[in-house]
């Protein structure tokens, strides 16, 4: 963090830029500010003649999202905006503006109907990437199969372990889960449903209104956390941000969870009666919270601790721990 922070990367950063935009006829207009930095990556941003544009710079862990937003574009051009120039070595990206997300563009219920909208694109793009599975773990996409998460069990209990004011007796029951895990993995691999790219963040605020703002065309962005999963995973973050962090829906919001969970699920109706496929996205829910405290202890091990002061908001040496306590709930969605 402390690197991307600094004069100097800031002006190599800013060179690049200028110059990819040169190459596509495009001139900056305004100066380049800097809306964040995370541990994982940081974004600049600019006006130019055609648009606000935006440089992702991923850190080592989320590198691989540069080449996988150039697989995105070749195979599924209108669910992702087009990349304007990518540098893989560094891990740089440059994107267009794609308008505010649906999360900040809409709220309450018209939020959930542009969700509805969205949720069978995307599962239609999960089966479109199914077949690059291989192509997705070359770029260095993690691998979060269900025989992969079974064998890094081990893996992802030591990184809950290293959060220093853990409940002593959550995480032994976790420990204990180990044999149960390892089952639901090897009914998951038999069960329908394809493997393919899991978003893994999956929420409001990473969709777009498509070309024009059109809500029914929409595209998805910030991939940085995807993993190579089954695809129902995806469902685990989605639907428990609707139903815990959408404000304006109610107390009651488990009759909209189904709603959306059926919407994604209608791009897979040709695989298995529709029962069987709820009951393979609850197991694949529960499965990929495993992957999220994988997913979210890489991020963590990127963090350099003297980069935060006392005053930071973000508890981020917890995220692994709360994603393996997690597996206790009974709720297939409790704690994502």
């Amino acid at each position: 963090m402390a690197v991307w922070s600094s004069t100097e990367w800031k002006a190599e950063a800013v060179a690049w830029l200028d110059a990819r935009l040169a190459d596509a006829g495009v001139e900056r207009t305004g100066e380049v500010d800097q809306p964040h930095v995370r541990p994982w990556a940081t974004v600049l941003s600019a006006p130019t003649s055609r648009g606000r544009v935006w440089l992702k710079a991923a850190g080592p862990g989320t590198a691989f999202e540069v080449g996988l937003y150039e697989l995105l574009h070749r195979v599924a051009p209108d669910d992702v905006l087009p990349p304007l120039a990518t540098d893989r070595d560094r891990g740089w990206l440059i994107l267009p503006d794609g308008g505010p997300p649906l999360g900040v563009r809409l709220a309450g219920a018209a939020l959930v109907d542009a969700m509805d909208a969205a949720l069978p694109h995307y599962g239609m793009l999960q089966r479109t990437l199914a077949p690059e599975a291989e192509t997705l773990l070359a770029l260095g996409v993690a691998d979060m199969r269900p025989p992969t998460l079974a064998e890094r069990f081990d893996e992802a209990l030591a990184a809950a372990a290293r959060y220093e004011r853990r409940d002593h007796d959550a995480y032994a029951r976790v420990a204990a889960m180990r044999p149960t895990f390892v089952a639901w993995c090897d009914e998951l691999a038999a069960r329908p449903g394809p493997v393919s790219l899991d978003h893994n963040d999956l929420h409001p605020w990473n969709v777009l209104a498509g070309a024009g703002g059109r809500l029914d065309r929409p595209r998805f962005f910030d991939w940085g956390d995807s993993v190579v999963a089954p695809a129902f995973a995806s469902m685990l973050v989605c639907l428990g941000f609707v139903r815990d962090h959408v404000p304006g829906l109610g107390d009651d919001t488990a009759p909209l969870v189904v709603r959306l969970r059926d919407a994604y699920l209608s791009a897979f109706d040709d695989l298995a009666p529709h029962a069987e496929l709820v009951e393979s996205l609850e197991l694949a829910c529960r499965v990929g919270k495993l992957a999220r405290a994988l997913v979210w202890d890489r991020a963590v091990r990127a963090l350099d601790p003297a980069d935060l002061g006392d005053d930071d908001p973000w508890d981020w040496d917890a995220a692994p721990y709360e994603s393996m306590i997690s597996l206790l709930d009974d709720d297939y969605l409790g704690g994502a």
